[in-house]
């Protein structure tokens, strides 16, 4: 296995932040949208068992971790996941990378989506853990947990408090988190510029009144594609998979009982499996 590595990558919008280690098939890892996240800060406890069989890459999304911050206008002009589209395609180029496999959460899990729909011959397999845009809630929106990030840079601002409410939210079972992660996530999500675009963000959100529809072109993707999904998410439920599992032509789902919104943490050991064996048996697979 190679060393952990970080760096940054230039593109025309701005320099993209990215930690790998492993060697083997690529596999890109998209993190969520809360106050804080970023790549590393989202996946660090699944990067070691990945990294025995693949090449993995931990992309911050514009806005977040040590990525560029889009301007408000840039909000204005396009959404953030066409931004993100966009950006990461521009950094995956600059890397000399054409073919990977692609995992996406949330916020990430909606960028996953428009990645492979905008050049779907450069995606080997898809992974989707509650992705925002391909899900159609049959229940109220916003939910809660859209709700608790919505809210969290406004009024005082960050707090610990707020940020173990948000946490709370985000999983089935907040006890399996300890103070210390409460703390580390609480001091990522601290940083002033994004603060800043997280307000920006959250306008942008609102004025689009959600996120980009990408529920709507799910049956143009043909690559095989693994739904994982929480029975207890409370930020993006269970009953929008139902389009998704009607719409694409090669997809199976996973749901995990006693589980929230981020299955990476919640049932680590089953998520990396899951994953594992679903994209080495692409690897398998004759040509």
């Amino acid at each position: 296995m190679s060393d952990l590595t970080s760096h940054t990558v230039s593109t025309a919008l701005g320099d993209i932040a990215v930690t790998e280690q492993g060697t083997g098939p690529v596999l890109v890892m998209l993190h969520g949208g809360g106050p804080g996240a970023s790549g590393m800060g989202n996946y660090e406890k699944n990067l070691p068992n990945f990294a025995q069989n693949f090449r993995v890459i931990l992309l911050d999304q514009p806005g977040f971790g040590g990525s560029y911050r889009p301007s408000e206008q840039d909000l204005i002009d396009r959404s953030i996941t066409q931004i993100t589209v966009d950006a990461l395609f521009q950094a995956l180029d600059a890397m000399g990378i054409d073919q990977f496999h692609l995992l996406g959460n949330s916020l990430g899990g909606a960028a996953a989506l428009a990645m492979t729909l905008a050049q779907q011959e450069r995606i080997r397999r898809l992974v989707l853990m509650a992705p925002g845009g391909g899900w159609l809630s049959f229940g109220p929106t916003p939910t809660e947990g859209q709700k608790m990030m919505f809210r969290y840079y406004n009024g005082e601002g960050p707090t610990v408090k707020k940020m173990k409410n948000f946490i709370s939210t985000m999983v089935a079972d907040p006890r399996s988190f300890s103070d210390e992660d409460v703390q580390r996530r609480y001091e990522g999500s601290l940083d002033e510029s994004h603060i800043e675009f997280y307000h920006h963000y959250n306008a942008a959100f609102a004025r689009r009144h959600g996120m980009d529809p990408l529920w709507q072109q799910v049956h143009k993707i043909k690559i095989p594609t693994l739904l994982l999904w929480g029975l207890e998410d409370r930020t993006i439920t269970l009953d929008g998979a139902q389009l998704m599992l009607k719409q694409m032509r090669d997809v199976q789902l996973h749901v995990f009982s006693r589980c929230g919104h981020w299955v990476q943490l919640e049932k680590q050991r089953e998520f990396e499996r899951l994953v594992t064996d679903f994209l080495l048996d692409a690897e398998e697979a004759p040509a």
